[in-house]
């Protein structure tokens, strides 16, 4: 998938998400806002049936939702379901509130994920967990998990029944996928099942379910809004997630090759601490010589915050030409999947703009 021009320009990517940043905010903050009075709280939980506790809300939901929304991230998932709209000729700003949808579960997962995985660093700063409290950092990434729904909740009247119906259903779908993805990650980098048994098959589907969910969540619910048939919701849906496929493969090797991004993360090599067993390293513990592949397994179960060990590891991973490997899985992955619906989506530059955003993601270095 080569990038794609408007108007004989080169389409800015980077440009898109940062005013698309803004305006996901300013949505967010519709239904969470960053500090509460009492007619904000009464839209979000209805009246007090005794009294409120302004401190406590701000405290222990508020501030650690938005300390990490402060933190930046690219809020693609959004943008891929405004854009999806656009290709298929619906004014974004008619359905800007659905675009959160995905956002906010996305935040609560990291918050979550953090605190499952004791990761010490989030987009450049401690975890939440570790500035705020186990017990709040779950919580909270717990509640948006499900605020999201007061959208549709508030938005009655404005989208037919079926399609609220069809929204919720995907919504719900997908909340469930998405649990079952991160438990699947968990055993794996707990050591609770066979390394040596994991498949490049197994690692590709737990990850449509980690990462693939949102993205299908964003465009599914795009599509329905648009008014497509239930098999193109679907296409449409499978697209989206083989997006969030190759996002997460290339996000894995970033976290061993991508400098910048280390700086972000905290170091290079975090995912090696963490134990995960990427595609990266089932492609070298299939290709591996028996010592190499002990050896990288053996890295992998201490968890080790050891640089040099780190990097031994990746140094393993490289003999066997595993970063390439997944970089044009990630890719193959995509163009095989953007070509079954590129008939279904008119031409037009919106059309240009989401398959030039889509190889952003690939193939971005941060």
């Amino acid at each position: 998938m080569d990038a794609q021009e408007k108007n004989g320009k080169e389409i800015d990517i980077e440009k898109i998400l940062e005013e698309k940043l803004v305006i996901v905010d300013e949505v967010i903050a519709k239904y969470l806002p960053e500090k509460y009075d009492a007619q904000t709280l009464e839209y979000t939980l209805g009246p007090a049936t005794y009294q409120y506790d302004f401190e406590a809300i701000q405290k222990a939901v508020t501030e650690p939702v938005w300390d990490i929304l402060k933190r930046g991230g690219k809020r693609w998932r959004p943008v891929l379901f405004l854009l999806f709209l656009e290709a298929f000729s619906k004014n974004p700003k008619n359905f800007l509130d659905f675009a959160i949808i995905p956002e906010m579960v996305h935040n609560g997962t990291l918050m979550v994920d953090d605190f499952e995985d004791q990761s010490e660093f989030r987009r450049g700063r401690e975890c939440i967990h570790k500035i705020y409290g186990n017990d709040v950092a779950v919580n909270a990434g717990n509640t948006i998990y499900f605020l999201p729904l007061l959208v549709l909740i508030k938005n009655v009247g404005n989208v037919s029944l079926k399609k609220q119906k069809a929204i919720y259903d995907v919504y719900a779908q997908e909340m469930i996928n998405i649990s079952f993805g991160q438990g699947t990650d968990i055993a794996w980098h707990r050591g609770l099942v066979n390394d040596v048994e994991i498949t490049e098959e197994q690692y590709l589907q737990m990850t449509a379910y980690k990462t693939g969910t949102l993205a299908r969540m964003s465009a599914k619910i795009a599509a329905i809004l648009c008014g497509l048939d239930v098999k193109s919701v679907e296409k449409i849906g499978k697209f989206a997630e083989s997006v969030g496929v190759a996002f997460q493969i290339q996000d894995d090797i970033l976290d061993l090759k991508g400098e910048k991004f280390a700086i972000k993360k905290g170091g290079l090599g975090k995912d090696i601490t963490e134990g995960k067993r990427t595609l990266m390293v089932i492609h070298t513990v299939n290709k591996a010589s028996l010592d190499d592949r002990n050896k990288l397994i053996e890295i992998l179960n201490k968890h080790t915050k050891n640089q040099k060990l780190i990097d031994e590891a990746i140094c393993l991973m490289d003999k066997y030409g595993s970063m390439e490997y997944a970089k044009k899985t990630a890719m193959d992955i995509v163009t095989k999947s953007w070509n079954d619906i590129s008939e279904m989506i008119p031409r037009s530059d919106a059309k240009n703009k989401l398959k030039a955003f889509v190889t952003f993601l690939v193939e971005r270095s941060i």
